[in-house]
Order: C-alpha cells, then sequence, then structure tokens
C-alpha cells in the first residue's frame, strides 16, 4: 500500500452532559479526525487526545503539531505491505502515542477495505457481539448517582464504573451497592489518590468490586504494586501502561491483576494487539476502555474488542449516551443484553458522514503526494461550528 494522502482535520462536538472525573469536568469536545488515502482506499482514525494535559501528556494541539510537522511529512508518499509496518516509521518520534494512533488506525481502516473484509477481522478478532460496560462521571450525591445507574441498567449494560476521587467515594459507592448487590461494579480513581490512602481504599474491599482503576500515581507503576499487596480488590492499570513492555512489567511485579487498553494510550492497534497477546497468555484479562470518543474512535474500539484477550466488558457504549448526533452511521448501539453486535462490512464498518464532519471543521491541513508540484500541506481555518 501506498501512502497517497494524509488530511488532518479538527472537528468540535459538544457531549450531551458533562462528565466529571477527578482532573476535571468536560463537555465540548475538540476531537482531531486523520483521513489516510492508500492505493485509492480512504481510512479514518481518530486522535483521542483530551484538550489539556490532564489525562496524559498529549493534547489535542500538541497532537495536531506532531502530525503536522513530524507524522504526516514522514510518511506520506511510503509504501508498506500492512498496516502493522507504519509503527517503525514514527518510531524515531518519542512519545506521542494518541498522535501516531490516530495515523495508524486510519491506515488499518483502509487496508481493510483494499482486502474486502471487515477490520476486526483483519486484526484477528474472533467475536461478533462484544460485552459493553459503561463509565460514569461523578455526580453530586449518592442518590443522583444511583438513579444514574439504575437507567443504565435498564439499557442493557453488563457492568457500571464509578468515577470517584478523595470525599465522592465510600459513600457513593455503598450506596450503589446497597440498591444494586449483584451487579457488576468497578471504580475509576484517575491517579486520584496516595499510597497514604490505602487503609481508605481498603474499605472499598467490602463491596466486592471487579476491580479499582489507576489509584495512585499516573506514571508509577511500582507504587501500585505496594497498594495491590494491602487490598483485596483488583487493581487495574490505565494511565501507567504505554506498551507492552509497560504491561509485562506490572505484571511480573504484581502491580495490577487486570490491565486497560486504550488504543490511543498504546499507539494504535499493531501494540494493541500484541499487548492482548501477551496478557492472554498469562492469564490477565483485558478490557478496552473510552476516551469520550465520536463514532470513528469507537468503531476502532469495537473492532479491538473483538481479539481474544479482551475478556471484560469495556467502556464502549452507544453513541447516543454522549452525542445528540454522531459523525457515523449507523450509530453505535447496544442490545437488550448489554452487547454491540460487531458490523461485518468492509473496513469499519460504520459509514462516516462527510458532510456532518465538514460542518463540524475548525481547521483542516492536507498532504498529498499524488500532486508532487503542489505545496506538500496546505491548512484551512473555518469558523467554529
Amino acid at each position: 500500500m501506498k501512502i497517497e494522502a494524509i488530511a488532518l482535520r479538527e472537528i468540535h462536538m459538544k457531549l450531551k452532559a458533562p462528565f466529571e472525573t477527578s482532573f476535571g469536568t468536560v463537555q465540548n469536545r475538540r476531537i482531531l479526525l486523520v483521513e489516510v488515502v492508500a492505493d485509492g482506499a480512504s481510512g479514518w482514525g481518530e486522535v483521542t487526545a483530551a484538550e489539556t494535559p490532564a489525562y496524559n501528556a498529549e493534547t489535542t494541539d500538541t497532537a495536531w503539531h506532531v502530525i503536522s510537522d513530524f507524522i504526516a511529512p514522514s510518511v506520506v508518499g511510503k509504501s508498506v505491505v500492512e498496516a502493522s509496518e507504519l509503527p517503525p516509521l514514527m518510531a524515531r518520534i518519542r512519545g506521542h502515542e494518541m498522535a501516531k494512533s490516530g495515523v495508524e488506525n486510519a491506515l488499518w481502516d483502509a487496508a481493510a477495505q483494499l482486502k474486502g473484509v471487515p477490520l476486526h477481522k483483519l486484526l484477528g478478532g474472533t467475536m461478533q457481539e462484544i460485552p459493553c460496560g459503561v463509565s460514569l462521571g461523578i455526580r453530586e450525591n449518592p442518590q443522583s448517582l444511583v438513579k444514574k445507574v439504575e437507567e443504565e441498567l435498564r439499557s442493557g449494560y453488563q457492568r457500571i464504573k464509578l468515577k470517584i476521587k478523595p470525599g465522592k467515594d465510600y459513600e457513593f459507592v455503598a450506596a450503589v451497592r446497597k440498591e444494586f448487590p449483584n451487579i457488576r461494579l468497578s471504580v475509576d480513581a484517575n491517579s486520584a489518590y496516595s499510597l497514604d490512602d490505602a487503609a481508605h481504599l481498603k474499605k472499598l474491599d467490602k463491596f466486592g468490586l471487579l476491580m479499582i482503576e489507576q489509584p495512585l500515581d499516573w506514571d508509577d507503576i511500582h507504587i501500585h504494586a505496594k497498594l495491590q499487596a494491602q487490598i483485596q480488590t483488583a487493581i487495574c492499570l490505565d494511565e501507567c501502561i504505554h506498551n507492552t513492555r509497560h504491561a509485562l512489567t506490572a505484571i511480573e511485579l504484581k502491580s495490577c491483576r487486570i490491565i486497560n487498553i486504550k488504543l490511543g494510550r498504546v499507539s494504535g492497534h499493531t501494540e494493541a494487539r500484541l499487548m492482548q497477546e501477551m496478557c492472554r497468555k498469562r492469564d490477565v484479562p483485558v478490557w478496552c476502555g473510552g476516551m469520550l470518543e465520536s463514532g470513528i474512535g469507537r468503531a476502532h474500539n469495537i473492532a479491538m474488542s473483538t481479539l481474544p484477550g479482551f475478556t471484560l466488558p469495556g467502556d464502549v457504549s452507544a453513541s447516543q449516551r454522549y452525542w445528540s448526533e454522531d459523525i457515523i452511521e449507523p450509530g453505535v448501539e447496544v442490545t437488550a443484553k448489554g452487547t454491540i453486535r460487531v458490523p461485518n462490512t468492509p473496513g469499519l464498518g460504520y459509514a462516516v458522514r462527510r458532510d456532518r464532519i465538514e460542518k463540524l471543521t475548525v481547521r483542516r491541513r492536507n498532504w498529498d503526494a499524488r500532486h508532487a508540484t503542489s505545496e506538500a500541506a496546505s491548512t484551512v481555518r473555518t469558523e467554529s461550528c
């Protein structure tokens, strides 16, 4: 496949409701979309970086810079046999996994279309339906949280994840567990605690949680081993894990018993496949985490979640939970039994709504190897929609 062109777009989308975590609240999303044209096929990827460097060091603007000034110029015009050969072309760029993921995943989509197969089959996926969970932001009080959990359970979700932070944890979890004693329940701290809070976190053991996700420092695998030794609840690592080496280190140090794989955080499908296979061989369950993606990022998450190592319900949920109108059709839907049926048409399996994307676009940049005599790149800015 020859990478003939790349188009980078920033779109603005508004969540149906604010989403609060331990590091802030978001409602207006600035999302970067990457379109890669390879051998005439157009594939799409999404950069899952947030607007601020609160989750990790990347942001919407750093990803725009890295793709514009380093990734796109270095890969446009290059040829690869398989999409998995793209990461070496970006290897001289350290970090910036989310920027890399947006480009690589778009190429995977194009490759699946060229082969005439669904993306999940090209990746090696085996499931035709994936189990779904839902992630709930921090609420103002336990009563409103219980009400929201009840609503999501009526929608069929198989696992409920509660965002927590100091002061909004024990009582909130206790209220949910009292009302729903048998549901699959987990919590996510997004690095809000320290090892000094071990005794407090140990109190959560009584609620029979599936996991507590990333309770301590975002960049410290070793300290989680100290906490895991003191609590019964399984720790799941998220922000700490950027590649398969990190995951293996965490497993060998006994820092966690579960790993969350986010496509953007691990730089794309190639590394995600390696990570889930390594974890599968060691009987460590993995699942797909979410980053408030549009339908394009959500479609990639669905494809990844069909791989055999993904044994727990992920954060892949219905489009309508987040967006009044998505940028794919049909929107992602969850069945009454809490699953998503995996599409079987070539590529992502969902149609990208170019007209909708154009209306939401506030800036774009293009690179095209097919027109060698023209400028290598052009930038267009439009008013925010």
